[in-house]
């Protein structure tokens, strides 16, 4: 919501798991191509109440469908229920609406269609909302070479939001893999857009206006950090993705990636910034019982060196956050990420 408000969005509610806007498609297309933080793109097109699947039919038949879809352009229906609808089943209502826009709109229905509809069916209210994103907006289109566990460039974002990173700070990630949290950190603090490398599912819809999109994404920027943003990994693997991560996203001259292990860690020239880590966690990368020894090393490497810094740590294990030694403010939120809860534990600036 701070995200949205910030870039000048009209946030008229939060809801669970998101976040209501109000404007035109001009608006959408610049949500899509600006948010760092957002997960996809949905643009509610309209509601009407159902009590049983005949109703449905009738009503679903009857929507104004050509308002937003092409005929041309195939579509697929994705729908979720509540218990306290009396249509509850969602394959049920899928077929409904897939019969609905063949047999009255003549738009055809298929999995791997490039625009997804999709319905809530929530107390007998069915809401139907356009997805205009497509690929999830962490999927930037200019990251390629990934590692096992990636962090997603969202949920990156969100943390260093969350750790007071502005833009204006040094950000250095001591286990950075393919680079996401350096990268990012660099795209905000140069002001490039987050959606610049990539297409979206609204370039589908009969509102897409090409030339207006096209004077909207920014591939430069003009604003030119005055910090560095760094990264290090003891695999040189990771370094080389990571340095072609970078140099795919344009922000070479901003980043430097080196190979180096925990221990070995200092901190890099310029002034005291933030430390961001997202090690592993023992779940899916190797064994817990391992990983102890290495929160050990990384947290004592932190408190000997790294005075002047603030510390953000993203694991789904407190207990191996415990170990570093190190003063974490209360705990935020769990978020989820792969599968698993994780949380970030942060420092003030350390002493």
């Amino acid at each position: 919501m701070d995200e949205a408000r910030e870039l000048g969005f009209d946030v008229i509610g939060v809801t669970p798991g998101g976040v209501t806007l109000r404007g035109n498609w001009c608006e959408v297309w610049r949500a899509n191509l600006e948010l760092r933080g957002a997960t996809r793109v949905l643009v509610r097109l309209g509601s009407f109440m159902a009590f049983h699947l005949a109703q449905l039919d009738k009503r679903a038949r009857k929507f104004p469908w050509f308002e937003t879809l092409s005929a041309d352009v195939p579509v697929r229906v994705d729908v979720t229920t509540s218990r306290k609808s009396k249509i509850y089943h969602a394959g049920a209502a899928i077929e409904r609406f897939n019969k609905a826009l063949m047999e009255s709109a003549g738009i055809e229905v298929a999995d791997d269609a490039p625009v997804t509809l999709k319905v809530r069916i929530d107390d007998n209210r069915v809401t139907i909302s356009v997805d205009t994103s497509g690929m999830p907006l962490h999927v930037r289109g200019h990251k390629e070479a990934v590692g096992k566990a990636p962090m997603r460039e969202t949920l990156a974002a969100l943390f260093l939001s969350q750790c007071g990173f502005d833009g204006s700070q040094t950000v250095f990630d001591p286990m950075c893999g393919s680079g996401t949290f350096t990268i990012e950190a660099a795209e905000i603090a140069s002001g490039r857009q987050a959606g610049r490398s990539r297409s979206f599912a609204f370039e589908h819809l009969i509102s897409f206006d090409p030339d207006t999109v096209s004077m909207m994404r920014r591939f430069s920027s003009s604003k030119i950090p005055k910090v560095k943003f760094w990264g290090s990994d003891r695999d040189s693997g990771a370094i080389t993705m990571a340095t072609s991560n970078a140099k795919r996203a344009d922000v070479s001259d901003l980043t430097n990636f080196q190979v180096g292990k925990v221990q070995d860690i200092v901190p890099p020239n310029g002034p005291p910034g933030l430390v961001i880590v997202n090690p592993p966690y023992g779940v899916r990368i190797g064994d817990k019982k391992t990983l102890y020894s290495v929160y050990s090393v990384l947290g004592r490497v932190l408190r000997e060196r790294f005075s002047g810094w603030s510390v953000g740590i993203i694991t789904s294990e407190g207990s191996l956050a415990k170990v570093m030694g190190l003063p974490f403010l209360p705990d935020g939120p769990s978020i989820a990420h792969g599968g698993l809860r994780v949380r970030l534990y942060r420092t003030n600036i350390l002493e």
